[in-house]
């Protein structure tokens, strides 16, 4: 199994706009990805403007189809527009 722990930085202006597209890109992924295990936004309450996505995936082919799927993609150039800087992202792979 394959988590992804994705921090992302949002501008001041643009938190509720950035909730709002997570919000429907998470009810997506949970319904139309059958590889995925796990999709939750959370806001961050030691960092200002923060947000953590955690996911987690039956295996990397699940995480890549995540990555190709029209929803995400879609998804994509919306979450650019929010945020302040780049993502960073870690791949992690699950304890059995």
């Amino acid at each position: 199994m394959v988590c992804v722990l994705a921090t992302l930085k949002v501008k001041e202006d643009k938190t509720q706009d950035f909730e709002s597209i997570f919000k429907n890109l998470s009810e997506d992924v949970r319904s139309k990805e059958e590889g995925n295990i796990f999709y939750q936004v959370a806001k961050d309450r030691e960092n200002e403007n923060t947000y953590l996505v955690l996911e987690h995936y039956k295996d990397q082919e699940s995480v890549d189809e995540h990555g190709k799927s029209d929803h995400f993609r879609s998804a994509g150039k919306a979450i650019g527009e929010c945020l302040d800087g780049p993502p960073v992202i870690k791949y992690l792979d699950a304890l059995k």
